[in-house]
């Protein structure tokens, strides 16, 4: 290119064509050096119009040209551009053999005019200067053909080798414009006619105003918006100069017809591609400092920012700054900063730049995320110098500034920290010895916190706990521990620190001792454990390690102990356990110990000590002594003799005593080498080792044998011997429970214990001896497992199986005859092991024997299945199924066990109830939890129903604690559900050994006995009724006349309200009867109400007959004191339904919670379990002993006259009416009562439910019968008022006094005493005292509800 000082003006061109092969250009000689550019068009939307029209040939390509022209005068430039814009393309080029051009376009892009010493170089319309050229090069001053706000449009020179100005991209702008007329709903239609003609009208306007700006391709109206009437409307074109858009402007209100009032000053214009918008840093975290930043080449200074959430424009503050300013005079850019960033900051923003009616906008949304810190909240440090690790990680991984680590507590451990920023990662490694974490700051906290900061000022931190601990420092007993066999010893153990995981004890061989050995407490400062054993055997000998752990730190100290073989008193067996000794005679003693040790040994007399003879036979060592009975001066006499064992350590024991009887020797009747000689009558027991009775080599016999001298001859009274293979196991059960490693021992034992048994099933139905030593065997072992296995269960219930098999059933008799406990013994260790079942592998176990079956099942987390198991036993012809419902299970503790055994023959040999009443007659099954169970808990059982005829079956439980803790059936909790032909269903709230019971005395449902009470109860709740309602209309009707003094007004309320509580006692009566089918509660919200409102409405019988009484009793004893009506009936009412209130909501509120509230067979008060009934009882009792007593003293009241008088012939007559009532109906409740206590017992003859339900039913007619119609005034009342007639009127008036005059009237002699001391005139009517009974209690399922 030319040197512009020689230039008077040069232009660029760009030349768009496309061909077939390279280019071969030969242009005239008025085109200077050619600066060839080859590229493939980016697809600019002009040139690709023109292109459209171009031919398609395949493979050809396209090539943008750029022409620079230099002219010696600028008046050629003109015509230049005329003559390109008079082209017609495409142009078709010369074609040759290698190539085919096609020239779609030229277009003059950039023209540079001399100015001043300068050139300048400016783009024509459409065209603008790259901006790497705006920022290298000098840009010349503004002119007006510039587009809005834009500096970089002239340069200084021309760039020498490119780029030279581009085409410009299309903008849509968003414009608006205000129209003054008024708003129609229509223009809200884009349907409606006035919508489509304004759109029109306004579309041809603006297409011929905008028409004119440069690249204008469309103008589009959007929409109309109240205000007067708001146009928006869309124009698609290249950024226009402010000029050139009020040209267009001017253009539009030219062409807009003037009836449309377009506001000229209401013209605005946004776009929004010409900012750009950055936000920095890109993940934004609270607390950071961020940057958002706008950009752009308009240069204006008037920008504003807006948070489109919080609805505001955003202002320099402490936390927001706004900084604007220009760039190189040719962007302007603003900047906005948030200072310490939060969530509330985030959402969107908007950056927007005005200059004239330009406005330009961006908008960027902007998420604000809280520094999430992963790591291990608390952690456990043994101070033993070994490293640990704290871990922090961010959730989002960036490039963190720093990550610092900072400690908070009473003691300084330091660490050291690592980073690792590819993960996000900071670890911190701690070493902490016994220096820095003393014993005495065991168990010390400390914070550690790691911070995470940004590089842009978020921080976010994460504490953790760590608690040191040192490790323990072991004090043990000092003393050394030597002991014997028998005794007893203690290991204490005491650690300076109270942080600890586990504790235990262990052996020197690494085995564990079984914890009920020894005792844990921690301490505020430090911890013991103690190890204690009461009886000490050989296998304690030996070293013993206390052990703590903390984590993976063990703290150990170590004790020996030991042990000096000792006999064990139990294991000494003497003989004879006792003897009788002619004066003259003598007889060998002997004490027996299975072991070969040096002990020595002595026999002790009184005073009198003899060495024995030591004699070895097999396993079996025995010390004798050959007394002499003339050895010693006294004879006769009763001695006792004993063995003193002594070993090495010089610690003893002594045996078992050995009776001696010295006796002249007259009466010796029976003799015998082994048994020894007696006297006739004489019972002696024998060690049966040392008996007549056969036993195996090395394997001595167990048990007792008695023998009674009959005439001449010992004979055996009772055989309690037990078998050389059971007394075996009896032995080693007892050393089992004393040996430190019992719980390992027990796996075999059991299994042993099985096999022997089977082997030995004709000793065991031979002996009771044996039967009760395997019942003692289970017994102690049920005490030792923590856990038991499926295989152990197997073996305990094999052995079970084989003692409750059919043929021992016999000496299950003579056990029971000897009236031991050995059944429920029996029963007991059977629920032990129950409790202590833990299977391994699956969830429902079954183990199934002739005699006994078992069923399991283990909770498992989630949704546990309800546990329903059944059990047949057809040798027996029993069966029995046991259900818990899921939502019971639900509340057991996760991996609990429930297990459910079944017996069909243990109802034979467990104790009767009562004997000869009450019978067990099903299976017996006992269900037990692993764990507590919660509160309440339910369980159905359905048992084969083989009663009697006639009998009742009720639902009981093996109750341990009954009968002086040998147990017996009990029926709390517990109550029949359902009683079909052929099974009993029995509901129980709580778990152990269920069965149904027999009661023969009950009356059965359905039987003659039942349907009698129900038919007495029913007809004479129907009369109760019928009379009630009828007492209270005769009230109605003859209350004026009756109610005319204040005695009488009280008399008539308290017969009203008697009246009232028991017609709405009987009534909620009857639907306690509706609502229960003799076995449950149809309804148990429903049963409560009836219970309740039954209580409350009888006893507001009895304190309104006691309110009677004593307003009798007030009237007659405190004749000075006379109280107001109001007051009078203030008390009536608060004693007639205020007590009663209060002992029903007491009732109810102490037991209804634990649903003990109501009996299970029906709507009334429970006597069973919470003695309930009694809050009834006891108040009706003693309003009756009150009434009683109140008419015994009125009555002395009457009978004792003033002075100088003497009862008249009317006074007697007075006094006899009043007796009448009183003496008719309180005993009458009294009787009522009475007989319905009597029905409480069991047992109660069923004459007594009869005659309670006829007094109890028919109460209502007594009432109307006795406290209303039997009054005098009552009777007269009702004749007046119904007008029999004149006459009887008025004989009714002159009858005589004794009968018609009212008692206390001012005519009667007896009534002019009383009313002398009231100082009052006139007629006085004291009632006399209805106290009638409303006894509840009846056996009827109608009517009475006690059983």
């Amino acid at each position: 290119m030319k040197s512009p000082r020689r230039t008077t003006l040069c232009c660029m061109i760009i030349v768009i064509y496309f061909s077939q092969a390279t280019p071969n250009l030969n242009l005239e000689s008025i085109v200077h050096p050619l600066i060839l550019r080859e590229h493939e068009l980016a697809g600019k939307e002009p040139l690709r119009q023109k292109r459209a029209v171009a031919s398609s040939r395949v493979a050809a390509e396209e090539y943008t040209v750029d022409v620079e022209i230099s002219f010696e005068n600028a008046s050629f430039l003109e015509p230049i551009k005329t003559y390109l814009n008079s082209l017609s393309f495409p142009i078709q080029g010369n074609s040759t053999d290698q190539a085919t051009t096609t020239i779609l376009s030229i277009e003059v892009t950039t023209v540079c005019r001399p100015t001043g010493n300068e050139i300048w170089c400016s783009c024509e319309t459409g065209y603008r200067w790259p901006q790497e050229r705006c920022l290298h090069n000098l840009t010349c001053q503004e002119h007006d053909g510039f587009p809005a706000g834009h500096r970089c449009s002239c340069l200084k020179g021309l760039p020498p080798k490119g780029p030279f100005c581009q085409l410009q991209g299309d903008v849509t702008l968003r414009m608006s414009v205000r129209l003054n007329v008024g708003f129609q709903q229509d223009l809200k239609n884009s349907s409606s006619a006035l919508y489509r003609s304004y759109k029109t009208d306004l579309e041809t306007a603006f297409w011929k105003g905008y028409s004119i700006l440069p690249g204008f391709k469309l103008v589009t109206v959007t929409g109309f918006r109240p205000g007067s009437v708001v146009v928006t409307y869309e124009v698609k074109t290249t950024t226009p100069s402010p000029e050139l858009m009020r040209k267009a402007n001017d253009q539009v209100m030219r062409n807009l017809n003037q009836t449309y009032k377009m506001d000229y000053n209401s013209f605005q214009v946004v776009t929004s591609n010409e900012t750009k918008f950055t936000i920095v840093p890109e993940i934004i975290f609270e607390g950071d400092t961020v940057t958002l930043m706008c950009e752009t080449e308009v240069l204006s200074s008037n920008v504003s920012w807006h948070h489109v959430e919080r609805h505001s424009d955003l202002q320099n503050n402490s936390r927001f700054s706004v900084y604007t300013f220009v760039l190189n005079n040719m962007t302007s850019i603003s900047r906005l900063t948030i200072y310490n960033i939060t969530q509330g900051d985030a959402g969107e923003y908007i950056c927007k730049l005005t200059l004239d009616i330009f406005e330009y906008e961006s908008r960027k949304k902007m998420d604000v995320t809280p520094i999430r810190i992963l790591a291990t909240e608390e952690m456990k440090v043994t101070c033993d110098n070994n490293p640990v690790s704290l871990n922090c990680c961010s959730e989002i991984n960036v490039n963190w500034s720093t990550i610092e680590w900072k400690q908070q507590g009473k003691i300084n451990i330091p660490g050291n920290p690592e980073t690792d920023t590819d993960s996000g990662c900071s670890r911190y490694t701690l070493k902490a010895d016994g220096r820095q974490c003393p014993s005495s700051l065991g168990g010390v906290r400390v914070t550690y916190v790691c911070e995470f900061i940004s590089e842009h000022g978020a921080r976010g931190s994460k504490s953790i706990e760590v608690t040191f601990t040192s490790v323990a420092n072991l004090t043990i007993t000092r003393d050394p521990i030597s002991v014997s066999e028998g005794q007893n010893f203690s290991i204490k153990c005491i650690s300076d620190v109270s942080n600890y995981d586990e504790v235990y004890w262990n052996t020197s061989a690494g085995i564990k001792i079984y914890p009920k050995f020894y005792t844990t407490k921690r301490y505020a400062d430090g911890a013991e454990s103690v190890l204690t054993v009461n009886t000490v055997t050989r296998e304690w000998n030996g070293t013993y390690h206390c052990i703590f752990r903390y984590k993976n730190s063990y703290s150990v100290a170590t004790k020996d102990v030991t042990v000096y073989p000792l006999p064990l008193e139990p294991n000494i067996m003497v003989d004879p356990l006792e003897a009788t000794i002619p004066c003259n005679g003598s007889h060998h003693f002997k004490c027996c110990i299975e072991e070969n040790e040096d002990y020595k040994v002595t026999f002790q007399m009184d005073s009198l000590s003899f060495l024995a003879e030591k004699e070895v036979n097999g396993k079996q060592v025995c010390y004798k002594y050959n007394f002499m009975a003339s050895s010693v001066s006294w004879c006769p006499k009763k001695l006792n003799i004993f063995c003193h064992f002594t070993n090495a350590a010089n610690n003893s024991v002594q045996s078992p005593s050995m009776k001696l009887n010295l006796v002249p020797g007259e009466n010796i009747m029976c003799q015998d080498p082994i048994i020894g000689v007696g006297e006739p009558g004489k019972v002696i027991q024998k060690l049966c080792q040392f008996s007549s009775v056969p036993s195996s080599p090395g394997s001595p016999t167990g048990g007792i044998v008695t023998y009674k001298c009959v005439g001449s001859r010992w004979k055996v009274k009772k055989n309690d011997c037990i078998s050389a293979p059971i007394n075996s196991l009896l032995q080693l059960a007892k050393a089992l429970i004393k040996s430190p490693y019992q719980d390992a021992k027990l796996p075999t034992y059991l299994k042993d214990l099985s096999v022997s048994t089977g082997k030995v099933k004709h000793e065991v139905s031979s002996f009771p001896g044996s039967l009760g030593a395997i019942i003692n065997i289970l017994d102690l072992l049920s005490t030792v497992p923590t856990q038991v296995n499926s295989e152990m269960m197997t073996h305990v219930l094999s052995t079970v199986n084989t003692i409750l098999s059919k043929p021992v059933l016999s000496t299950w008799k003579v056990v029971q005859q000897q009236q031991t406990n050995q059944s429920s013994q029996l029963l007991d260790s059977v629920e032990r092991f129950s409790r202590a079942l833990r299977p391994e592998d699956s969830t429902v176990l079954s183990i199934n024997q002739t005699n006994v079956q078992m069923r399991s099942m283990v909770i498992k987390p989630g949704h546990p299945k309800a546990y329903k198991q059944s059990f047949v036993f057809s040798d027996s012809d029993l069966w029995g199924n046991v259900a818990i419902e899921n939502c019971q299970l639900g509340n057991l503790q996760r991996d609990s066990s429930i297990v459910t055994v079944a017996f069909p023959t243990l109802k034979t040999i467990l104790a009767q109830d009562v004997p000869g009443k009450n019978f067990a007659n099903s299976l017996v099954m006992t269900t037990t939890v692993s764990h507590n169970i919660t509160l309440p808990f339910s369980i159905s059982m359905t048992f084969k129903n083989i009663n009697p005829s006639g009998a009742v079956p009720r639902c009981v439980f093996w109750n341990f604690d009954l009968a002086n803790h040998t147990g017996g059936w009990d029926s709390s909790g517990c109550y029949v559900n359902k009683v079909d032909e052929d099974s009993v269903s029995c509901i129980c709230d709580h778990l152990t050994s269920f069965s149904i019971l027999m009661s023969p005395d009950s009356p059965y449902p359905g039987s003659l006995l039942e349907i009698l009470l129900d038919i007495i109860s029913y007809i004479g709740l129907c009369f109760s009724i019928l009379s009630l309602a009828a007492c209270l209309v005769v009230e109605a009707v003859v209350w004026k006349s009756v109610t005319k003094n204040r005695t009488s007004y009280m008399r008539h309320i308290c017969i009203v309200n008697i009246a009232a509580s028991l017609l709405v006692a009987d009534s909620w009566f009857i639907v306690a009867a509706a609502i229960h089918n003799h076995y449950h509660p149809l309804n148990k919200t429903a049963c409560v109400a009836a219970t309740f409102f039954i209580h409350f409405f009888y006893l507001s019988v009895f304190f309104w007959m006691l309110t009677l009484g004593l307003m009798l009793f007030y009237r007659l004893v405190f004749i000075l004191h006379d109280a107001s009506k109001s007051i009078q009936k203030t008390i009536a009412f608060s004693l007639g339904y205020g007590c009663p209130l209060v002992i029903s909501v007491i009732t109810v509120g102490a037991t209804q919670p634990q649903e003990v509230y109501t009996r299970k067979n029906a709507c009334w008060l429970n006597w069973e379990d919470t003695k309930a009934l009694l809050a009834f009882v006891i108040p009706a009792l003693i309003i009756v002993v009150v009434n009683m007593t109140i008419m015994i003293v009125v009555i002395s009241k009457i009978l004792r006259p003033s002075i100088g008088d003497k009862p008249s012939k009317q006074e007697k007559s007075s006094l006899f009416q009043i007796s009448k009532s009183i003496g008719v109906l309180t005993p009458l409740l009294g009787l009522t009562w009475g007989f319905g206590l009597a029905t409480v017992f069991q047992g109660s003859n069923a004459v007594f439910h009869i005659i309670f339900t006829l007094l109890n039913a028919f109460q209502g007619l007594f009432i109307l019968l006795f406290g209303c119609l039997w009054d005098q005034k009552v009777q007269e009342a009702l004749l007046k008022k119904f007008s029999l007639s004149r006459w009887s009127s008025q004989h009714s008036k002159s009858t005589s006094l004794g009968s018609s005059t009212p008692v206390f009237s001012m005519s009667s002699p007896i009534s002019r005493r009383f009313n002398n001391l009231f100082g009052k005139t006139g007629t006085y009517n004291v009632s006399t005292p209805e106290t009638t009974s409303s006894s509840l209690e009846n056996t009827s399922s109608a009517y009475s509800l006690l059983n």
